[in-house]
């Protein structure tokens, strides 16, 4: 069993308790493709530490994200806000799962604090699911929202919401906070995801993504998925169908890979080709920007992404509207 450290008192404790009762699945050897350095540089360091000193968390490090390296190696750094322990128990995910603790009041402060130590132009905020609470810490990412905005109104931000299942009004108070992007994860085709994620209802994901859309049309909204869980390629292109009818600007695809062997198993890895093939598919069926490669992940490269998209915005706006053939 993986065990993470306690940031509090140092004690081990179990990551994944309530996967003890997979079965453990022989991993695929990874192709050269997928594989990373192991992060090193001074750069990574110094982001490791602005992060440890203001006690935050990130889902670069508790997801195990392969790009970790790269991405902290220029100081992008992901926060995830309430808490490291998540309600739900994914099949897919490397966050742990449990009770979560109570909401720190203090961290929209100290996040705030760290987007501006960075010097971020561009950040994602994401969180655990947290069920237990009211609104599904809707209040707590507005709070992040308002107070990054304060100490770098020039930073544009993009928040990684849980689905709030269940949770009127959750979804209204995050973008009346006015964030940029607003991004929900499928994370797989329907037909997956009692096995991969089954406290989530795949058309309630679409519908919120729906609704941040019509809450505010000017919001750029973003949704991604892995393959390599056993999906067939139609289901991808009809998930793709699916998006666009809830009017999404950005997909994002990439590779799934197994945090440990008890966790949801890698059926194939899918090659660098098939990504690219993806990519000029969702282009071809009206997404204002694609990300898709074996190591494409939500917030990889995402401030870059998001200048690329708010250009496909203004060109596309420039075209005018297109007029039906007589």
């Amino acid at each position: 069993m993986v065990t993470v450290l306690d940031r509090t008192h140092g004690a081990p404790r179990p990551r994944h308790p309530e996967k003890a009762n997979r079965p453990e699945s022989e991993a695929l050897a990874k192709p050269d493709w997928i594989r990373v350095r192991a992060p090193s540089s001074p750069v990574y360091r110094e982001t490791q530490e602005i992060v440890r000193s203001n006690k935050l968390v990130t889902v670069c490090e508790e997801a195990g994200c392969p790009n970790i390296g790269e991405c902290w190696s220029k100081k992008h750094a992901t926060f995830m806000i309430l808490g490291d322990t998540c309600t739900r128990a994914c099949a897919f995910c490397n966050v742990r799962t449990g009770l979560p603790e109570a909401v720190d009041a203090g961290e929209p402060a100290r996040v705030a604090e760290a987007v501006a130590k960075l010097g971020l132009h561009h950040v994602v905020i994401t969180s655990v699911d947290r069920d237990d609470l009211p609104d599904g810490g809707a209040r707590h990412f507005a709070e992040v929202i308002e107070a990054t905005r304060a100490a770098s109104p020039a930073t544009t931000i993009e928040v990684l919401t849980p689905d709030f299942l269940r949770k009127d009004g959750a979804l209204e108070r995050v973008i009346e906070a006015r964030p940029d992007v607003f991004n929900h994860n499928l994370e797989c085709v329907p037909s997956l995801y009692l096995t991969v994620r089954p406290g989530a209802r795949y058309f309630h994901s679409l519908r919120l993504l729906q609704r941040a859309k019509e809450l505010d049309p000017t919001i750029f909204t973003k949704s991604g998925i892995m393959v390599g869980l056993g999906e067939e390629r139609n289901e991808v292109l009809q998930l793709m169908d699916d998006l666009r009818s809830a009017e999404v600007d950005f997909l994002t695809i990439g590779q799934y890979l197994q945090p440990t062997r008890r966790h949801q198993r890698v059926e194939r890895f899918v090659p660098p080709q098939e990504f690219a093939s993806l990519e000029t598919i969702a282009y071809a069926k009206g997404f204002l920007m694609v990300s898709a490669s074996p190591l494409t992940r939500s917030s990889h490269h995402a401030g870059e992404d998001f200048e690329k998209l708010r250009a496909a915005r203004a060109a596309k706006a420039s075209q005018g509207p297109v007029l039906a053939a007589e």
